[in-house]
């Protein structure tokens, strides 16, 4: 019971594959029925039968039972004079079963599992050739018994170790994210993250630091999944908190970054390279000033409390890309009610329906939660961007920052 058990072939569906064997069976010997059968503890059901309606019968007393207790073919000529199959239900019953020839189904190991039989309602003889064909038949069955064992290990191997990348990939991913957001006066932060694959870790990060006068806000996309864009995710955040300090500004910072990325890399024949959108929010007296810089990354988003929206930041060239890199600082300001969207692009490429700057359905989509808390706007824009899939195009980060008070 424990080889049956192994093979994992009680109550499966019906299979082509053992429906022609049987088939086969029934025509190389000439018999109207022919069952391919299992063993159970208190049944022997049929994973094939042709021929005959029955799905299974009770084990005892069985034919099928007696049968796996051999070691070669189990052989019954006429069954209503035979004392081994007089009380079979088979035999008594209305199908009045006569002739039965078995061939136990073996695994390496030595254990019977069921049986490949014919039947037929008229006693006969079983010739030594018909013999011959069901024990090379027989074995054919286990052959496809072990196949489809074979199959189903490596599917659960395969599982084990998707299981296995996945656990590495989000234990990896959340060590190159903050474990949590600064508390701020006036700002409510929410944050959301999506990889696009989650046996990979993916190359986009975001991170918030509280620094001498206010908040950076930082949301990235480094080219590529796995431990490269893991090691260079890892050096941009940290080379940007270090020097996030004193009278740093964002095109600073992304300045130094760009450059530690290009003498990292240096000689290098794959080079990677990475987008940063930087923003310094700081209190002013009746409001808040936020200053943005971008290196090859999508515009943030300011969206007004009247539902105006504006593009902040103006563009620069991806970090590590040029030797001696431009970027400038675009300043505007904020007020109660309005809140600043950072995004990766794989918000808007998720798929084809997703929303979009270019056709205002991301504008309209902002625009309907422009007076709902940080988190619910978050939550609106991941629920859009995965509406029609479970797995989008590309890692998803996004950084809500709501100005629920004036910053003096």
């Amino acid at each position: 019971m424990e080889a049956v058990r192994r093979y994992d072939i009680l109550d499966t569906p019906p299979d082509g594959s053992f429906d022609r064997l049987t088939a086969l069976a029934a025509r190389m010997c000439d018999a109207p029925m022919a069952v391919i059968s299992i063993v159970d503890t208190d049944r022997i059901w049929f994973k094939s039968h042709h021929g005959l309606a029955a799905g299974a019968t009770g084990r005892d007393p069985g034919l099928c039972a007696s049968a796996i207790l051999q070691d070669g073919p189990w052989i019954v000529e006429d069954a209503r004079a035979d004392p081994r199959a007089l009380a079979n239900p088979l035999v008594a019953g209305e199908l009045g079963l006569a002739f039965y020839l078995g061939i136990p189904l073996t695994t390496n190991d030595g254990h019977n599992l069921g049986t490949l039989c014919v039947l037929d309602i008229e006693p006969r003889r079983a010739s030594e050739r018909e013999v011959a064909d069901m024990i090379d038949l027989a074995a054919i069955v286990m052959d496809e018994l072990e196949l489809r064992r074979a199959a189903q290990r490596r599917l659960a191997d395969e599982a084990a170790r998707r299981r296995e990348a996945e656990e590495l990939a989000r234990v990896l991913q959340e060590s190159l994210l903050p474990a949590s957001l600064p508390h701020l006066d006036g700002i409510e932060l929410a944050v959301r993250y999506l990889p696009a694959d989650r046996a990979r870790v993916g190359g986009d990060f975001y991170d918030a630091l509280t620094t001498e006068t206010g908040v950076l806000l930082l949301v990235g996309d480094v080219q590529g999944h796995g431990p490269a864009a893991a090691a260079l995710t890892s050096m941009g955040r940290h080379t940007l908190r270090a020097v996030a300090t004193g009278g740093w500004s964002p095109a600073q910072s992304l300045t130094t970054l760009s450059n530690a990325i290009a003498g990292l890399q240096a000689g290098d024949v794959e080079r990677r390279f990475c987008t940063v959108a930087a923003v310094r929010i700081d209190p002013k007296e009746s409001g808040w000033s936020v200053t943005a810089s971008l290196g090859g990354h999508p515009q943030p988003l300011l969206v007004r409390a009247d539902g105006t929206i504006t593009e902040v930041g103006a563009p620069g060239p991806m970090l590590g890309w040029l030797d001696d890199p431009c970027y400038h600082d675009v300043t505007v300001e904020a007020g109660a009610g309005d809140f600043l969207l950072l995004y990766t692009d794989g918000l808007t490429d998720a798929h084809p329906g997703a929303p979009k700057p270019c056709d205002g359905s991301l504008a309209r989509l902002l625009d309907g939660v422009a007076d709902k808390p940080a988190n619910a706007i978050a939550d609106a824009l991941l629920g859009a961007a995965t509406a029609f899939t479970s797995a989008p195009r590309d890692d998803i980060a996004l950084l809500v920052a709501r100005f629920v008070g004036n910053g003096g």
